[in-house]
């Protein structure tokens, strides 16, 4: 993936969660409570972060998001 893509696809799951956050009346402080995470390390996840842990992070979120 060329980092224009990559760039890309992590701006559109930012947006995605951050939607979902709005639509859902949440923080993403509240979120990381809810998922039991670091707010820092949660903001790293959505900002699109690809370390093992940051993809679990995003894979939690969706659960709860229901994205």
């Amino acid at each position: 993936m060329t980092e224009e893509k990559y760039a890309e696809a992590a701006y559109e799951v930012e947006s995605s969660i951050k939607i979902a956050l709005l639509k859902n009346h949440m923080t993403q402080r509240e979120l990381a409570d809810e998922i039991d995470a670091n707010p820092q390390q949660l903001n790293r996840a959505i900002k699109g972060d690809m370390t093992p842990k940051s993809r679990e992070l995003r894979e939690q979120v969706a659960r709860v998001l229901n994205l």
